[in-house]
């Protein structure tokens, strides 16, 4: 081969590629500010209690809007994220603990993000701004929060089916739970056994004064004592990140459930054995209910309290009654046409359609609406009471209850799924 042959012509018999210009081979410059804002969103809305499918999907829509190529794997302790193509990414991994859900600080974090992607503020302002929401302080005091404990408690009661000395019987157990949780947030050790210690006062509550009071139920009180710390909202979000395809996420929140009931279960068996052996075994009786006015009022109470528990804007409180009520008349006319298990698919489609049309309307997180709703058709109950049978070695019922739990959970599911589809919404969260 002549050594004067031209260098294009020697490479393209020898197979070498051509050599890139310079401004060929340059990758586009990452944004530094948009991808720390990006990431910094992230961790703020995973510890305000946004799902993995919704968070992984508000994130990739975000760097989308900002011209980053990027992935996101999204854990309930953790969030992964890569920018830039496969053959030049930068990889960054952002250490989460488990947050309890924020729906107050959740929306103001979705408006900063609004604004930011609007163009109305830059991403460094949008960061200062994130990192005000995240050191805010709580947005209701703590004797606020101890009085919802027992108002979501006493309420529940009725809402269960509860008569007077049922609601009375919650609100002592919403009271001893909301004393707890002043206690657990001063200090950590109680606040890791913060779920058995909670059971084991609502139960023994529950067994004594079913005691004083002749005739009235234990179960329904024990469970209305513990509303907001049943793990039905955490069941549901995990069968939903399974059904969305994030497995890792789901099978992870479903073990924390799993672990929440299983630590219930215990402080129930020692509660109720306690109260047993101090006042007697209580009386295994149902209550009648109240009329149907008690229980509106009860509904009202339940939305309040409601709003503070879950930290949302008390302006939210109109919204979150909508919810409860739909929630609530949704599960008593499924029951009618479907059954009490599988009722709970219309339940859920009505309170998903209604959440999602207030997104789309009113460009606002769908959670808002979602999660009080679902917090009413309370399938970690039907768990909770599968596991307490088991630990009584009443292994057929137990097993029964627990497949009871699983039908609930994935009419839930099942439900939301559906009203995704009969109206999106325009946003992720």
């Amino acid at each position: 081969m002549s050594t004067n042959q031209p260098e294009g012509t020697i490479r393209r018999v020898l197979g070498v590629p051509r050599r890139r210009r310079s401004s060929e081979s340059a990758q586009p410059k990452i944004d530094n500010k948009a991808v720390e804002f990006v990431l910094r969103v992230g961790r703020a809305l995973h510890q305000y209690g946004t799902p993995a499918h919704r968070l992984e999907e508000v994130l990739s829509g975000m760097a989308c809007r900002f011209g980053l190529e990027a992935h996101f794997f999204s854990t309930p302790t953790s969030i992964m994220a890569a920018f830039g193509p496969l053959g030049d990414q930068r990889s960054f991994l952002v250490r989460v603990e488990p947050g309890e859900v924020n729906l107050g600080q959740m929306a103001d974090v979705d408006e900063i993000v609004t604004r930011v992607l609007a163009g109305e503020l830059s991403t460094a302002k949008g960061l200062a701004l994130i990192e005000e929401v995240e050191r805010a302080p709580e947005r209701y005091p703590p004797w606020l929060m101890t009085v919802c404990y027992v108002l979501s408690s006493g309420a529940a009661g009725i809402i269960f089916g509860g008569a007077l000395r049922e609601m009375w019987i919650s609100a002592v157990a919403g009271l001893g739970i909301g004393l707890l949780s002043l206690v657990a947030v001063k200090f950590a050790t109680v606040n890791r056994i913060f779920v058995a210690l909670s059971a084991f006062i609502a139960s023994f509550a529950s067994g004594a004064l079913a005691v004083a009071f002749d005739g009235a139920s234990v179960f329904i009180p024990m469970v209305a004592g513990l509303i907001v710390l049943l793990p039905g909202l955490t069941l549901t979000t995990a069968l939903t990140e399974l059904a969305t395809r994030n497995l890792a996420a789901g099978a992870a929140r479903l073990t924390l459930a799993l672990m929440i009931l299983l630590e219930m279960a215990f402080g129930v068996a020692v509660g109720l054995r306690l109260a047993a052996m101090l006042f007697g075994e209580p009386p295994q009786l149902t209550s009648l209910g109240m009329s149907f006015g008690v229980e509106a009022v009860a509904l009202v109470v339940a939305s309040v309290a409601f709003t503070v528990l879950l930290r949302a804007r008390f302006s939210d409180v109109g919204w979150i009654l909508c919810a409860a009520a739909l929630a609530y008349g949704g599960t008593r006319q499924g029951a009618l046409w479907l059954g009490p298990e599988v009722g709970v698919f219309i339940a859920a489609l009505v309170v998903g359609v209604a959440s999602n049309a207030f997104a789309r309307f009113f460009e606002r997180p769908a959670s808002i609406v979602m999660v009080p709703g679902i917090l009413l058709l309370v399938p970690g109950s039907v768990g909770f009471r599968s596991v307490s049978r088991l630990l009584e070695n009443d292994v057929v019922g137990g097993m029964e209850t627990a497949f009871l739990m699983t039908l609930v959970a994935a009419s839930l599911v099942a439900g939301l799924l559906v009203a995704n589809l009969m109206m999106p919404p325009r946003k992720a969260l």
